[in-house]
């Protein structure tokens, strides 16, 4: 792996992003047919505590079988952190080269639909409320990262927010999009793709694609491709 000093910095080569997935071992794909067969959706969370917190590589294969045996389905490579957690993972459709990092937690729903496209890298302690959201391939979602799927009508005002009607609205973040860390994406949003997302921002409408948005509220500073004319010039 090459490695370049440009100013004191260094630049070096992605992994995760260029990585070329490779099938599973087959007894994999047994032992999660195994695991469905015997325990069932319910009682495979019982089973997935007790691999949650470890770091070992029988904890990582646990944690990635119970992951696979349960979603709607799931491509190789699939990589699930420590103390990940879940909600409603069968709706989960899950593609190939897919790491989940440590403390990460996808809250999805009996009724909703979640997508996570190939090669997508999540950071640790990401949080996702999974209701109707769909990842395309390649998204990098930074550590701390947040998706808001869902908000209270907060009408009518006589009542107690959290006892009003619930809103679930889709989330969309296109194929190579860059989610900063700690940025925050609110109910309805489309990020477009090949767009970055500064780090703490808080994205409240649409993100055009090959932009960069930063700020709270996010605003669009500028468009990726022009950066790439003037290099060329």
């Amino acid at each position: 792996m090459s490695t370049e000093l440009i100013q004191g910095h260094r630049r070096t080569a992605s992994i995760h992003g260029r990585r070329s997935p490779e099938d599973d071992p087959p007894f994999e794909d047994g032992l999660a047919n195994w695991l469905r067969e015997t325990y069932g959706l319910t009682a495979l969370q019982d089973v997935y505590a007790r691999f949650a917190f470890g770091d070992g590589k029988l904890d990582s294969l646990i944690r990635k079988l119970v992951w696979k045996s349960s979603a709607r389905s799931c491509g190789a490579g699939l990589q699930v952190g420590s103390a990940a957690g879940f909600r409603h993972l069968e709706t989960f459709e899950i593609g190939a080269n897919v790491f989940i990092g440590s403390g990460t937690y996808v809250q999805g729903r009996f009724d909703g639909t979640c997508i996570i496209g190939d090669h997508v890298w999540i950071g640790p302690h990401a949080y996702f409320d999974a209701r109707n959201l769909v990842l395309g391939d390649y998204v990098g979602w930074g550590p701390g990262a947040k998706v808001l799927g869902s908000q209270h009508t907060g009408h009518p005002v006589t009542e107690p927010v959290i006892a009003t009607d619930l809103e679930i609205k889709p989330v969309r973040v296109g194929r190579g999009a860059d989610i900063g860390t700690g940025a925050t994406i609110l109910p309805g949003v489309s990020i477009g793709e090949g767009a970055i997302i500064g780090a703490g921002a808080v994205v409240t409408s649409d993100i055009p694609p090959y932009t960069i948005a930063a700020g709270v509220p996010a605003r669009v500073l500028r468009d990726r491709r022009d950066e790439r004319h003037q290099v060329e010039e």
